[in-house]
């Protein structure tokens, strides 16, 4: 899904959208995600002056929670599951060999912005795990080859 670049006025107006619900500060969050795909530093105090928390309050709250990002997302996030089933038939080795072929840990970010690698515990796939996700796409019965056949596809040349 694509975003709109970080736009203060269009914050502030999302944010509006909710200041008069109860417990309307979550809701925000995830309206300010859903439309920009994280949360830019620029929200906190719009969002502290909104809901009359402090600053410390409202980054203590995206910061706690891990689904809320505070930078741009990548362009493409390839999750690996790494869940019992998924272990049981070549996940560490996929894992292993995902790391490898993108040169990035999990929870990291290639330097120019288009992979995200992250580890997830399950995609409720087990019946063809190994398996992965591809920006919003499921495949099971994913090895290194496969894997690698995805990245090319999906992500682009030059991955891996």
């Amino acid at each position: 899904m694509p975003y709109e670049a970080w736009d203060e006025s269009r914050a502030t107006a999302i944010v509006e959208g909710y200041r008069r619900e109860r417990g309307g500060l979550m809701p925000a969050l995830h309206g300010l995600m859903e439309h920009f795909g994280y949360v830019d530093e620029g929200a906190v105090p719009i969002l502290a002056l909104a809901f009359n928390l402090s600053r410390a309050e409202v980054h203590g709250t995206i910061t706690f929670y891990r689904d809320f990002r505070r930078e741009p997302p990548a362009r493409h996030t390839v999750r690996v599951c790494r869940a019992e089933a998924c272990q049981a038939v070549g996940a560490e080795d996929l894992a292993d060999h995902a790391c490898r072929s993108l040169a990035l840990d999990f929870g990291e970010t290639s330097e120019d912005g288009e992979v995200a690698l992250e580890q997830v515990f399950c995609l409720g796939n087990c019946a063809l795990s190994p398996a992965v996700m591809v920006d919003d796409r499921l495949y099971g019965k994913v090895d290194a080859d496969r894997f690698d056949r995805l990245m090319v596809s999906t992500v682009g040349e030059g991955r891996p």
